[in-house]
Order: structure tokens, then sequence, then C-alpha cells
């Protein structure tokens, strides 16, 4: 799956949206990294929606853009590349698959609570737009949101 970048410096449309991409940058790259408010987040395109959440995993800030895209129990969701965490891109829950007490024999997905923090996306002339959620509620993810890390090894710097 292709991965993109934003191209040119985003353009702020208001206070809270700022301009990430074209409709057809995302449905060329699937993805875009990009920078919002100082806040590295990354935009999916899969299946006609765009999610935007926080560019590191929460577990431990593992590029999510280098992500693998899944059906989870009918939740689509991102897998870190790093120690393959789930996370569901529309609530950025963080997933599990445990055994179901009742059913030792089968497997069944558990939530552990929204751990990634997700972003408002808006589209307008074919433009996206991104607008970063309520940084005053916590979520695991703010930990590395404003790390800065090598862009070729990933590693905090």
């Amino acid at each position: 799956m292709g991965q993109g970048h934003a191209n040119s410096k985003p353009e702020e449309v208001d206070e809270s949206m700022v301009l990430v991409g074209s409709e057809e940058d995302f449905k060329k790259s699937k993805r875009i990294r990009a920078t919002v408010n100082d806040r590295e987040v990354v935009i999916f395109y899969h299946e006609g929606k765009y999610h935007a959440l926080d560019l590191r995993c929460y577990h431990s800030g593992g590029p999510l853009h280098l992500g693998e895209i899944e059906d989870c129990n009918g939740q689509t969701c991102i897998i870190c590349p790093w120690h393959k965490f789930t996370i569901a891109l529309g609530t950025g829950e963080g997933l599990y698959q445990g055994k179901d007490p009742e059913n030792p024999t089968a497997k069944k997905w558990y939530s552990k609570g929204v751990k990634q923090r997700v972003h408002k996306v808006t589209i307008r002339n074919g433009a996206v737009y991104v607008a970063l959620s309520d940084t005053s509620i916590r979520y695991d993810s703010d930990y590395y949101a404003s790390e800065k890390f090598d862009e070729k090894t990933c590693i905090k710097k």
C-alpha cells in the first residue's frame, strides 16, 4: 500500500482545521503524514472513509503510517508494525484477542479502551482538512505525540 507525505506546508483554514492534502492525493497514496498544529498525525483513506490519528502508536511510539490495515471483528484497524498492537481507526480503541471464558477454545476480541487519539477529518471542495481533538482529555498516545524521531530509524532523538 502506498504512503504519501503532504508536499506543501499545511494551509490553515481557521483555528482548528488544517489542510493536509487533496482527495486525489489520498486516492493515490491511501495514507498521508502531516503536522497539524505541531502534532504529527497520519490520515488514512480506506474503503471511502477518512481516519486521522496520532502518528505514533500509544504502546511504544511505533510508526503507524507503516502499519497494515485489517478488519478485526467488524472494525477497521491499523496494526502497529513494531509490536503488532491493534488500534481501531474510528475510535482509537486498543483491541486484543483473548480466550472467551465461556468457550475456552474460541478467541474473542476485547477492548482496552481508547488509547490512541483520533482527530476530525473534514472534506471541503476536494480538499482534506484535519482538526485536532480536545487535548484537555488525555490519551496514552499523547506521550509520543510531542517526541521527535529520526526519520530513517524511527527512534527517538
